[in-house]
């Protein structure tokens, strides 16, 4: 075999690998795409502590301040206290908070531990399987969503935040009205 050829082998090879990847990715582009602001929030149903079942859908004509985290995550046991707080003084004019847990299978004690410590009064709901990260396409958690009374996500906080800060204050106010 020549130079030449093995030079055009190698290159041919190199780009016949290109292609199987972009086309590997076009092809799997909906499973990995972002929810952008504006699209309908996607549907799930999930147990609670008390093994009742919320599904968001059934909580349309809501806002709903979705947020999906961990026991055994620094950032989202910072900001429970003030989605508890939130809670507190925006629960009666409308807004649902809906906080779906992440942690194992083995750890619903710590959750609910966790849950009377803090005297949170909120949904929880439990998802050890962990799915509504790819269904929210979710990278870290934190991850929380703004979902507006027709169901559709309005706002996206990556990580922890102080829910209680005034622009999120309003944020969340604007969407009441």
């Amino acid at each position: 075999m020549t130079e030449r050829t093995e030079r055009w082998l190698i290159r041919g090879s190199v780009l016949v690998l290109f292609l199987t990847l972009l086309s590997l990715a076009w092809v799997n582009r909906a499973a990995y795409a972002p929810l952008d602001t504006g699209t309908p929030a996607p549907d799930f149903a999930y147990p609670t502590l008390d093994g009742d079942t919320i599904s968001l859908s059934a909580l349309r004509g809501e806002v709903v301040l979705l947020n999906i985290w961990a026991t055994w995550c620094p950032p989202c046991v910072r900001e429970m206290p003030s989605m508890q707080r939130l809670h507190e003084l925006l629960g009666d004019q409308g807004l649902r908070i809906v906080a779906v847990s992440v942690d194992a299978p083995g750890a619903i004690g710590d959750v609910r531990s966790f849950v009377h410590e803090l005297g949170l009064e909120f949904d929880i709901l439990l998802n050890p399987r962990g799915d509504i990260q790819d269904t929210y396409a979710v990278t870290g958690l934190p991850t929380t969503f703004l979902i507006d009374r027709r169901g559709r996500i309005r706002r996206k906080v990556l990580g922890g935040t102080d829910w209680m800060m005034p622009e999120n204050v309003k944020s969340v106010h604007a969407l009441l009205e």
